[in-house]
């Protein structure tokens, strides 16, 4: 089950003084049947966020390098037809199996950064993630939203098929 949301945020176009450019915030909602932990750990672990997170069913990320903590950065790049699009950012907030956020900087636009925010909480048998992703640029906000729902759509597939592969630290 997945819900989205939009909202419109005026902002200030720095660049060009010009008065307010409008960019929006998205919020996807999707439930899954993993533990909160597994859904959360998903997005840390290299080996498996290369398979579902800005990847599609048919082509998993080129390169996928992850530094899971507070100040650190991550790196994503996929191939198609003899271009890369990359995206990088750095992690803002860190509560473990409970909540992420990073600034997120996408190709062809590196110079517009952007924050995602992602809350999981647990829900009978699985979790509910709410991704809310700000400071969309409103020319690219379909574009993004249907990539955040596909995503998604893909974290669930992913949790599907690999709940054991996770490498858990021992305490």
């Amino acid at each position: 089950m997945s819900r989205v949301e939009s909202a419109t945020l005026p902002r200030r176009n720095n660049e060009t003084g010009s008065g307010v450019q409008p960019h929006v915030t998205i919020r996807v909602t999707h439930r899954y049947g993993a533990s909160p932990r597994h859904a959360f750990d998903a997005w840390l672990d290299p080996a498996v966020a290369g398979s579902w997170l800005f990847a599609t069913a048919s082509q998993p990320m080129a390169q996928v390098e992850i530094d899971g903590r507070v100040g650190g950065l991550f790196r994503f790049a996929e191939r198609q037809t003899g271009e890369t699009a990359r995206y990088t950012g750095q992690y803002v907030e860190i509560v473990p199996d409970r909540r992420l956020v990073f600034t997120l900087s996408m190709e062809p636009q590196p110079n517009v950064i952007t924050r995602v925010t992602v809350a999981i909480a647990p829900f009978a048998k699985g979790c509910t993630l709410k991704l809310t992703h700000e400071n969309i640029p409103r020319a690219h906000a379909s574009h993004v939203e249907g990539r955040w729902t596909g995503i998604l759509h893909g974290l669930g597939v992913t949790l599907d098929s690999v709940s054991g592969m996770f490498h858990h630290v021992q305490e």
